[in-house]
């Protein structure tokens, strides 16, 4: 089934996931596996930035499970948890996400971690956006000056968020200057890069990413560009066919002792600060008052 991964509302996670990884059977090895076939929906972020490659390989290897991540945006990643086509999901989108709770699609909807939001652009940065700590601000002042913006425009969380951030500078970007990828984080940067664009990003895959790309952080550091990521389960009793045992083990896994310290670790012996938070421990509000940020590059001058 399918697993996958989402973010924001917090949800206390349950004893299961409190201890370190690798006792008999705390994420399901002891007992035979019934389906060992684990199907995580997840946001892209998740994959470019690298950790899932960090995450998946540990948990098959004290469990016996096999996680089948489908990295999409997280409106296509909710989709599937709607149809019962995921098994957990791991996603960033916190109203998209309560929909689901809502609808008793999911279950158990854990605050897991968070980043933030950056907005990158070419270092002559034409639209003089450098230094800028205000997302809206910076939306207005790019838009009135005519320079490319790169959304990827799939539904993901990035996205929702970016079109939460035109809407409140209260401007409707078209045309020439405003350009859809349809694509990933990833894919997006390379089009923003290559055109010599602006673009919204989560700081973790543009710092995964930042060696094949001249763009540079110009604008960070605003509170409105809180990136929460939740974990929740797809719900087996509406669902029969959702692997709920697989599910749950991941989602115990990543709010587990062992998980926690690998998300914390993630990113500081390569980029010099780590990619993500850790939250399991702390409720949304405290986050939303403000989140621990990483310090960034911002300083290529």
């Amino acid at each position: 089934m399918l697993l996958v991964l989402t973010a924001c509302n917090s949800a206390m996670p349950g004893k299961s996931g409190a201890g370190e990884l690798g006792k008999a059977g705390e994420f399901g090895k002891a007992a035979p596996l019934a389906n060992s076939t684990v199907i995580l929906a997840t946001t892209t972020s998740t994959m470019d930035s690298g950790l899932l490659d960090v995450l998946i390989p540990v948990f098959e290897q004290a469990t016996g499970y096999q996680v089948k991540p489908i990295a999409a945006g997280t409106g296509q990643a909710l989709a599937l948890g709607e149809k019962g086509e995921a098994d957990v999901l791991l996603v960033h989108a916190p109203e998209a996400e309560k929909k689901l709770i809502e609808n008793g699609t999911a279950i158990r909807r854990q605050l897991l971690m968070h980043n933030d939001f950056i907005i990158v652009g070419p270092p002559a940065d034409p639209a003089g956006l450098r230094g800028m700590t205000d997302a809206v601000a910076g939306l207005k002042k790019l838009a009135a000056s005519g320079q490319l913006f790169v959304s990827r425009g799939d539904d993901s969380g990035t996205h929702k968020m970016e079109l939460a951030l035109w809407k409140k500078a209260a401007v409707k970007p078209a045309g020439a200057a405003y350009q859809e990828t349809g694509a990933g984080m990833g894919q997006t940067l390379n089009v923003a890069n290559e055109k010599l664009g602006y673009t919204l990003t989560d700081r973790a895959t543009y710092l995964a990413q930042k060696k094949n790309l001249g763009l540079i952080v110009l604008l960070e550091k605003d509170p409105a560009l809180l990136n929460i990521y939740h974990v929740m389960e797809v719900n087996g009793e509406k669902f029969p066919k959702v692997n709920s045992a697989g599910g749950k083990a991941f989602a115990d896994f990543l709010v587990s002792e062992r998980g926690q310290e690998l998300i914390r670790s993630y990113g500081i012996d390569k980029f010099g600060e780590p990619l993500f938070f850790v939250d399991v421990s702390k409720q949304e509000t405290e986050l939303l008052k403000g989140p621990a940020q990483p310090e960034s590059a911002n300083q290529q001058k």
